[in-house]
């Protein structure tokens, strides 16, 4: 029998990936922890590696000499050393469109739970009564705004089409995606101009290098100082100790963040102590739905590398032809 290494998963059980794999013949092994070393002392004799948050550095890839596919639970791949994997014949795969909705329906709670002050509003009403609420906090009209949304993928899409429907005028840069590849209504400029004239700015770009804190202190001096923030893609986009200066001098007017820097952030972390930061814990791709087509396809990519088959997505391309898999 096979056997696959899960490193980690956020949801209540792997029953529907589990059924998949053991129809094949393969074995899941769950790691206790997602620590670099016991991810290293597990992997030595398993197939294929199936990972969620879990840092998988070549260090544990190199110790699984009979692994054959590293299968991303989810869309991003930067917590996985994919140079590692290529140059070991690990083929690389993820699930890149199973999460759009939910996605795009978080960000528009959070514009939405912003702008309306449904969370300050509900506290007030809970800890003071009814009538502790006055109504001198800004509250906008969307159809009178403009949404500002850094990366025209799948997601970017998704929250430009949301956006529409509320009568937002919507900007969006991306510098792989020139005006005539643009979804009907959304205007493509520069980030810069994107930042400059958005009420409401939303990041959907991959982590890499170059993106890394993007958003940093020249960009929050350039945007409007009641406009929003939102990053329901990776923390590291945002340079936090930037935005915490940002806000504290009220350069910008809030931000809703679904993930932060660090996975784990501290319970003291400075930006919880902000009343127009809105927080949630990397939730924005859940939904009972989406939890079921990630796993069960997260699965079936492993199953089908190593049946010998061609996955629905390969991430390392350059792989092909020399894979352990023979594929």
């Amino acid at each position: 029998m096979s056997k696959v290494l899960i490193t980690d998963y956020t949801w209540p059980n792997i029953d529907a990936e589990t059924a998949i794999l053991k129809a094949a013949g393969i074995e899941p092994i769950v790691a206790p922890d997602s620590s670099v070393e016991t991810l290293a002392r597990l992997a030595a004799d398993v197939d294929a590696i199936m990972f969620c948050f879990a840092q998988v550095p070549a260090s544990v890839l190199q110790n699984a000499p009979n692994c054959k596919v590293a299968s991303r639970y989810g869309i991003g791949v930067d917590n996985l050393d994919i140079a590692a994997c290529t140059e070991l014949g690990i083929v690389v795969t993820n699930i890149p469109d199973y999460c759009i909705d939910e996605v795009a329906d978080h960000v528009m709670a959070m514009v939405l739970a912003f702008n309306r002050k449904i969370v300050k509003h509900s506290s007030m009403v809970k800890s003071s009564g009814w009538g502790s609420v006055s109504l001198t906090d800004t509250m906008h009209r969307l159809r009178d705004k403009t949404m500002g949304i850094a990366g025209m993928g799948r997601i970017g899409r998704a929250v430009a089409e949301r956006a529409r429907v509320f009568g937002m005028t919507v900007l969006a840069h991306d510098p792989f995606i020139g005006q005539s590849d643009a979804p009907e209504g959304v205007q493509m400029t520069s980030m810069d101009s994107m930042l400059e004239a958005s009420d409401f700015v939303t990041l959907h770009a991959p982590l890499l290098p170059e993106t890394t804190g993007m958003m940093g202190a020249a960009e929050f001096r350039l945007m409007k100082n009641d406009a929003f923030l939102i990053n329901a893609a990776r923390g590291p986009l945002i340079d936090e100790s930037a935005l915490v200066e940002a806000l504290g001098r009220d350069e910008i007017g809030g931000a809703g963040l679904d993930v932060l820097e660090e996975t784990a952030p501290p319970d003291d972390h400075p930006l919880y102590a902000f009343e127009n930061v809105i927080i949630t814990p990397h939730t924005a791709f859940f939904s009972q739905a989406s939890t079921i087509e990630l796993e069960e396809r997260t699965a079936r990519e492993v199953v089908r590398v190593l049946n010998g088959e061609m996955p629905d997505v390969v991430i390392n391309p350059e792989v092909l032809g020399k894979t352990r898999a023979g594929i």
